[in-house]
């Protein structure tokens, strides 16, 4: 496996556009083969069983494409919100989960359309890489701010499969872990992507305190 040190790779000088997804989609409905890729049924399988509990109140997944991974969330979930900007995208993503009431698939821009709920699981699926260090730093800041006390965040992305020092999964996560309100319960790493499980600490532990001082 490729050694890396969290500085290796820069993030993109600019969030990928929504015009950039939208030309992926209208030249193949599942542009990375989502529901298709061993890759991807694998990665799946594992983020699931990574979930350090058996239920949530109150789900979040930015990011969600076609809902492959929305829909082995909901049963885990009493409710779940996923967004996406991408039509075609959030087409698909509808239709998987069409048989889960309490799931809401809703156009968003991310980091700047967040939703103002708080959530005891937030899953990011290959998505962080594709913003700019600045909307990075924003979108972490965020997530963090909306997870409740003791809830869960779940991050898996992609390696640099071909071997070169590209900025990847290793790189976003070494953001994440360097959060002090977060503490890290799982981390799985191989050639091909890397899965983390954090839990947010109790704010007397992150150096908060309870009355907003």
């Amino acid at each position: 496996m490729v050694t890396r040190t969290p500085d290796d790779a820069e993030a993109p000088s600019v969030t990928f556009s929504r015009e950039y997804f939208d030309r992926r989609y209208t030249r193949d409905s599942d542009p990375w083969g989502l529901a298709t890729k061993w890759y991807e049924r694998r990665k799946y399988a594992l983020t699931v069983a990574s979930l350090p509990k058996a239920h949530y109140r109150n789900c979040f997944e930015p990011g969600c494409s076609i809902g492959e991974l929305t829909r082995l969330l909901a049963p885990r979930c009493t409710r779940l919100l996923a967004v996406d900007f991408a039509d075609s995208a959030l087409e698909q993503a509808r239709a998987a989960v069409r048989e889960f009431a309490h799931v809401e698939v809703r156009q968003a821009t991310l980091p700047e359309q967040l939703p103002g709920d708080t959530y005891d699981l937030i899953l990011v699926s290959e998505f962080l890489y594709y913003l700019s260090s600045e909307d990075l730093d924003r979108m972490l800041d965020a997530l963090v701010d909306r997870m409740e006390t003791g809830g869960d965040l779940v991050a898996v992305h992609c390696r640099a499969t071909d071997r070169r020092h590209g900025y990847d999964g290793f790189n976003v996560h070494s953001s994440i872990e360097a959060r002090v309100e977060l503490e890290r319960l799982v981390h799985h790493e191989d050639e091909e992507f890397v899965l983390d499980v954090f839990r947010r600490l109790p704010s007397s532990l992150d150096g908060t305190s309870g009355d907003g001082s």
